[in-house]
């Protein structure tokens, strides 16, 4: 007999960042906050830059064009940091 759980297919609906916390609202309920500090180009980017953001792949990823940052929802959930120091 087999079983198959169900597929997880996380997506941002929502993204906010304060001076020193990146939190995405995912589509099925859950939140992920994880601190600036990991990305570097977020924690030294300014408030309006940080409110600039894109959506890709129908929540996906995340994309801040002024700063050149891309992350997927998939990293946030395992927990990648940006490799940059």
């Amino acid at each position: 007999m087999s079983s198959s759980a169900p597929s997880i297919d996380p997506r941002a609906k929502e993204v906010r960042c304060s001076d020193d916390e990146l939190t995405v609202l995912l589509a099925d309920g859950r939140s992920i906050s994880v601190p600036l500090a990991w990305y570097p180009r977020l924690l030294h980017a300014s408030p309006a830059q940080r409110a600039n953001f894109e959506l890709l792949g129908e929540g996906q990823g995340i994309h801040w064009p002024e700063i050149d940052e891309d992350l997927s929802i998939e990293g946030l959930l395992r927990g990648a940091r940006s490799p940059e120091r």
